[in-house]
């Protein structure tokens, strides 16, 4: 009898048999194709629940005898040291995972418990997982997590200076990338958090080189500008549970407001934005330049070929650094901080320029994508604790960082970006008890920034 054998093949699954001729005339799933160079069918790694459930299914019936070396991963025995009884939203998230058949993505606001869902997860499948943090902060959050959690020794980590793959393991998305293709067939179940990452062409392949049949995506904003969100389906699983922030607020996170300010230019902001705004723009319109249609990379193209380019992206600069940081915003930032001063506050700004400008100008420590770990470690530890009660930051608080006492977020400046949005609101939402959070938006009356204000509220949480 014809006799088959799964194998894992450096990110794909490679059949192997006992008469390659006989082999070769099966009909198999349209996944698969037949490898000239080994004369083998071979699939993408993660079609491995589908292509294992059909050979199974022929082989009971006789058509041949099947065994799969494929697999490396192992049943668990998850104790959790401390027993805490789910929120009813997050029992309906998990039994809806469940019920999708251990597939599928859970979209759940910033401070409603994402990782206490995938604990339970992880406890009930009870098979060795993989899971996947945009950040090291993120990832040495899972670390501490997973020992809390579980009656377990060791947790593996695999990025960050780290090699060490166990039972539980954590990586990043840089390090899942790299080295999936080789330890795919070492889990049985993924979780992706944050997993609106996962769709960028680099990390994708994290999720198409694993065997894993278990399935887990987190993130609180799913959707991407670039619609690549929808590979999702295929890589993860669907949405099967979703929450947002107007549905657990008050109940399960804090209770908010939001309030839009503006913010007049003076005369001179007022004159030297116009005529910035002038040049960039007759630039944009004598280059028919079309901003949403890889616009941006033509104008930056453009801007370096001729002195009227260059002039035009100096012009560029100009007026948005103007509109993004008036003398008008920074001084309504301080009168924020004066009527908060019992508050914690995390001003937000787009730019790392603007980050230290603000810093010095409150005596307010600063965190941006080159403050050293130990350094921010310090930092939000003593804003937790109040000894800081203001920090300043770009876009690296936007996710994947626990500020619990947050609850005053002042954007000085953003991007259109929903996503962005919802994040720097998510900060400030961790519930704890009489928790009452206050973001403010301040945005520069008669720039483009009204119209990047709107489109990035386009979101329930700001309706």
């Amino acid at each position: 009898m014809l006799s088959l054998t799964f194998r894992f093949d450096d990110g794909t699954l490679l059949l192997d048999a006992s008469d390659i001729k006989k082999a070769s005339a099966l009909a198999m799933p349209d996944f698969c194709l037949l490898d000239p160079r080994v004369n083998r069918w071979r699939a993408p790694a993660f079609q491995y629940r589908l292509w294992f459930a059909d050979l199974h299914l022929r082989s009971q019936k006789g058509e041949f005898s099947f065994s799969d070396q494929a697999r490396k991963y192992e049943q668990l025995s998850l104790i959790q040291q401390v027993e805490r009884q789910p929120r009813i939203y997050q029992k309906e998230a998990i039994n809806r995972w469940f019920e999708h058949g251990k597939r599928g993505q859970i979209v759940l606001p910033t401070g409603s418990g994402k990782s206490f869902v995938a604990h339970r997860i992880i406890q009930r499948v009870a098979r060795n997982t993989l899971v996947v943090v945009p950040t090291l902060d993120l990832l040495n959050q899972w670390y501490s997590g997973f020992l809390e959690t579980f009656d377990i020794q060791t947790v593996g980590l695999l990025g960050g200076g780290y090699h060490d793959i166990q039972p539980l393991t954590i990586t990043t998305y840089d390090s899942a990338f790299l080295h999936m293709p080789r330890y795919g067939n070492r889990f049985g179940l993924l979780v992706f958090d944050e997993s609106h990452h996962l769709p960028s062409p680099t990390y994708l392949r994290s999720a198409v080189s694993s065997i894993a049949p278990f399935r887990l995506g987190l993130t609180a904003t799913p959707e991407r500008q670039d619609k690549r969100d929808k590979l999702l389906d295929e890589a993860i699983g669907p949405i099967v549970y979703r929450k947002g922030i107007k549905e657990l607020a008050g109940d399960f996170l804090s209770s908010y407001d939001i309030v839009r300010i503006t913010a007049n230019l003076n005369k001179e902001e007022e004159e030297m934005y116009k005529d910035a705004r002038k040049i960039y723009l007759d630039f944009v319109r004598k280059n028919r330049i079309q901003f949403g249609h890889g616009g941006w990379g033509d104008f930056i193209m453009l801007s370096s070929r001729s002195r009227e380019g260059r002039q035009a992206m100096r012009a560029y600069r100009t007026q948005r650094r103007i509109a993004l940081s008036s003398s008008e915003k920074k001084r309504l930032v301080e009168q924020l901080i004066i009527k908060h001063h019992q508050d914690r506050i995390i001003i937000f700004t787009n730019d790392n320029e603007t980050v230290y400008d603000i810093s010095r100008q409150l005596l307010a420590p600063a965190i941006t994508h080159q403050t050293p770990t130990k350094e921010r470690r310090t930092i939000l530890k003593r804003f937790n604790t109040g000894t800081y009660p203001v920090i300043v930051t770009a876009r690296v608080l936007n996710e994947g960082v626990d500020v619990p006492e947050a609850n005053v977020a002042i954007v000085l400046s953003g991007t259109s970006s929903v996503r962005e949005h919802v994040q720097r609101l998510g900060r400030i939402l961790r519930p704890r008890e009489n928790k009452h959070a206050t973001l403010y938006e301040i945005i520069s009356a008669k720039t483009a920034e009204e119209a990047v204000s709107l489109r990035r509220r386009e979101h329930d949480a700001y309706r």
